[in-house]
């Protein structure tokens, strides 16, 4: 091996290995997932993942523009459900970083990545022909892909994370008023979810197909439960070790 090579593994051996960084917990394979060197390298390039993750915020709010222009301004915070994800772990992870980290946003991000980044893939699978119809296959793969790396991300937060009761709750009250906005109780117009295969913006109103709706909705109030569970499950786990 050469020396250049070995100094690249040396690096990479430095960013799993978990020095300098939070001991992990004695947690159960099910509320931590990943291998322990990959929840080592994702926190050794914390920064990096921030970085992204911004770029995928602004890219998220790019990729709403349609909707936004058929949304009454006041609903807007609540329309673009991905890039806020993407933008509470990047905030999560840079408080972090920086000495600060804040629970509220913590419990947010992992609510955000867990949610969206299942829901996302679930709907463009359930409703692969309508999406691929008008979305070009690298782009189909593209938020496929990325929303699936979401999902992963959630499972680095429980390392500096207890998920405290009070913060779960501002979680579960965020994302539960954006499943009632979204599916049951519009505040404003129709519901207000990421638009879905068929539906059309008619003068200015957004269309609702049934069972697309139904389907969407059951399964982002399920992932609304079982972030829930997940994050207090992490707490009563940390509490008894």
């Amino acid at each position: 091996m050469s020396p250049g090579s070995e100094s690249a593994v040396g690096r990479v051996a430095t960013l799993v290995d978990g020095t300098g960084l939070p001991a992990p917990d004695s947690l159960p394979r099910w509320l931590a997932p990943l291998p322990r060197p990959v929840e080592n390298l994702g926190l050794s390039l914390a920064w990096l993942i921030v970085g992204v993750n911004l770029v995928g915020t602004a890219f998220g709010f790019w990729y709403y523009r349609f909707q936004f222009a058929a949304e009454p301004a006041a609903i807007w915070p609540l329309v673009p459900d991905s890039p806020v994800a993407t933008f509470f772990i990047a905030a999560s992870l840079a408080l972090w970083k920086l000495g600060r980290s804040n629970e509220v946003v913590n419990a947010l991000a992992f609510f955000g990545c867990w949610k969206l980044g299942l829901w996302t893939p679930f709907v463009l699978v359930a409703f692969a022909d309508g999406f691929l119809a008008t979305t070009p296959l690298p782009m189909y793969a593209f938020l496929l892909g990325s929303h699936l790396l979401m999902a992963v991300e959630a499972f680095v937060i429980h390392r500096y994370s207890d998920f405290p009761v009070g913060a779960v709750a501002v979680a579960v009250a965020w994302y539960g008023l954006n499943d009632l906005v979204d599916y049951f109780v519009p505040i404003l117009g129709t519901p207000h979810h990421t638009l879905l295969p068929g539906q059309r913006i008619v003068d200015g109103t957004i269309t609702h197909l049934s069972p697309t709706h139904e389907l969407a909705a059951a399964f982002a109030v399920s992932l609304t439960l079982t972030a829930t569970f997940l994050t207090l499950a992490t707490r009563v786990k940390k509490l008894e070790g």
